[in-house]
């Protein structure tokens, strides 16, 4: 299994993504999940991927190739002239990865099923996240709908719903992922460190801060305790339960 994390904020874009993939309790291997491109000045984008692995990794090597030896009929990410245009791209290659891949039946494509984020800016268009599903069609991202999560999602939900807010910092908005994959991986042994982040600045097209946070990280050790105690306080906090009087 896997959890991924596109947010989108007033000041631009933050992702975040696990390594552990599974196959079975005794077969657990770290796999980068986050894949980046960027071409200074125009553009910069991100995906995330979350199913099987040998389908994403199809999708991603397929998008590298494309981008050494880009044609007019496989034209690159690195040649799109918007994002919609890149989700439509990516999408595409989703679905024909899967079909090929699939014998027949809709079981065998549900085996090969992969989920993504995207997301980026090119040129003088906004910041923009999509959603691209395994059928290769997708949803945007807006702030209605701010953030996007594939993998297991519904550990780390409740405190993006709870503490998001479109004009925090990058900085907050990093604490409040961890404390999201933290919730996770406390719940699901298949969800794990290191992390990789990309934190994209709104219309600086060029490769933000890129970093991961290993096992041993000092700073998610502190979120980590820090959250638990403090939901241990807040909890305690709660005014106290009293049973109703019995009805005679």
């Amino acid at each position: 299994m896997t959890y991924c994390v596109g947010l989108m904020l007033n000041n631009g874009l933050v992702f975040m993504s696990d390594t552990r993939t599974n196959s079975g309790v005794d077969n657990i291997s770290t796999f980068r999940k986050m894949f980046t491109w960027h071409t200074p000045n125009e553009r910069c984008i991100t995906l995330l991927t979350a199913g099987n692995l040998a389908t994403t990794q199809a999708v991603v090597s397929l998008l590298d190739e494309r981008i050494k030896d880009p044609g007019d009929r496989n034209p690159g990410i690195l040649e799109a002239k918007s994002m919609f245009q890149v989700a439509t791209l990516v999408g595409k290659l989703l679905r024909d990865v899967i079909a090929s891949n699939a014998q027949t039946g809709q079981s065998a494509d549900a085996t090969f099923n992969a989920t993504m984020i995207l997301g980026g800016q090119i040129g003088e268009g906004a910041p923009r996240l999509f959603m691209i599903y395994p059928e290769g069609n997708f949803i945007e991202a807006s702030f209605d709908t701010p953030f996007f999560q594939i993998g297991e999602t519904k550990y780390g939900r409740p405190i993006l719903v709870r503490a998001y807010a479109p004009e925090m910092s990058f900085e907050d908005a990093i604490k409040l992922l961890l404390v999201s994959f933290d919730s996770t991986i406390k719940a699901n042994l298949s969800v794990s460190l290191p992390l990789d982040v990309h934190v994209y600045e709104k219309d600086s097209l060029v490769l933000g801060r890129v970093y991961r946070v290993q096992p041993d990280d000092p700073y998610f050790d502190q979120i980590s305790t820090g959250w638990g105690v403090a939901l241990r306080s807040a909890f305690s906090e709660l005014p106290a339960f009293r049973f109703p009087d019995a009805e005679c």
